[in-house]
C-alpha cells in the first residue's frame, strides 16, 4: 500500500546524484610527478642551513591525493596539519621545561623521566582541548591532524632543522624551531600536491 505519491523509482533514489564528468590527463601522471619532484629539490638543496626536510613535504603531498586531490582539500589539510604541529610543539616544550625541573633524572636514559611525564600529560591536555576546535580532528580531518603531530615530532627528534637555529639558542626553543620547519615543509607539500594535479591539465573526456 502506498502511503505517499512517491514512485518506487523515486523512493529507491530520492536524490539523483550529480556525477562528476570523466576526466583525462593531457600530461601523463609519471611525467607530472617527476616534474614536481624536481620543483621541490631547491627547497631541500639550495637554502643552506634552512634546507627544508623534504620527506615531510612528500608525505603531505601524498596526503593531498589521499584526501581528494582538489584545492578544496587544502581547506582541511592546512588548518588540521598546523593545529597538530602547534600542539606537538607545546607538548615537547613542556617536556623540555621538565628536563630542567627534573635535572636530568632518568629511569634508563638521561632525561627520559621528563620525556615520559611530558608526553603523557602534554598529550592528554592537548587532545582533550581539541573538543573545542571547530574541526573534525578525530574524523574527516584526522589524517592531516595526526600527520601534523607526527611530522613535528619527527623533525624534532631527528634534529632535521636544527641547522637553522641561531647561535646560542636556548634548548627550550628547539621544539618551536622544529615546529617552524615542520610547518614550512608541510605547506610546501600542500603546494606540491596542488602543482602536481595542476600540471596534469585535466580535461573532460569526450
Amino acid at each position: 500500500m502506498h502511503v505517499s505519491g512517491t514512485s518506487e523509482s523515486e523512493a529507491a533514489d530520492p536524490a539523483p546524484s550529480r556525477t562528476t564528468p570523466a576526466m583525462r590527463d593531457r600530461v601523463p601522471i609519471w611525467l607530472a610527478v617527476a616534474i614536481t619532484v624536481v620543483v621541490s629539490l631547491p627547497f631541500g638543496l639550495w637554502l643552506g642551513d634552512y634546507d627544508l626536510p623534504l620527506w615531510v613535504s612528500f608525505i603531505v603531498w601524498a596526503e593531498y591525493f589521499v584526501l581528494g586531490g582538489t584545492p578544496a582539500t587544502l581547506k582541511v589539510i592546512i588548518p588540521a596539519y598546523l593545529i597538530g604541529v602547534v600542539g606537538a610543539a607545546g607538548v615537547t616544550t613542556f617536556g623540555a621545561v621538565l628536563e630542567v625541573v627534573f635535572d636530568g633524572a632518568g629511569l634508563v636514559a638521561e632525561d627520559d623521566a621528563a620525556a615520559f611525564v611530558g608526553m603523557f600529560v602534554g598529550f592528554c591536555v592537548f587532545l582533550y582541548l581539541l573538543r573545542y576546535v571547530p574541526l573534525d580532528l578525530f574524523g574527516s580531518a584526522s589524517l592531516p591532524h595526526f600527520n601534523g603531530v607526527s611530522m613535528m615530532l619527527g623533525v624534532f627528534f631527528t634534529g632535521a632543522w636544527l641547522s637553522a637555529a641561531p647561535e646560542g639558542m636556548s634548548p627550550l626553543l628547539e621544539p618551536a624551531l622544529a615546529a617552524v620547519g615542520a610547518a614550512l615543509a608541510g605547506l610546501l607539500g600542500c603546494f606540491l600536491g596542488w602543482f602536481n594535479v595542476s600540471i596534469l591539465f585535466r580535461v573532460p573526456t569526450e
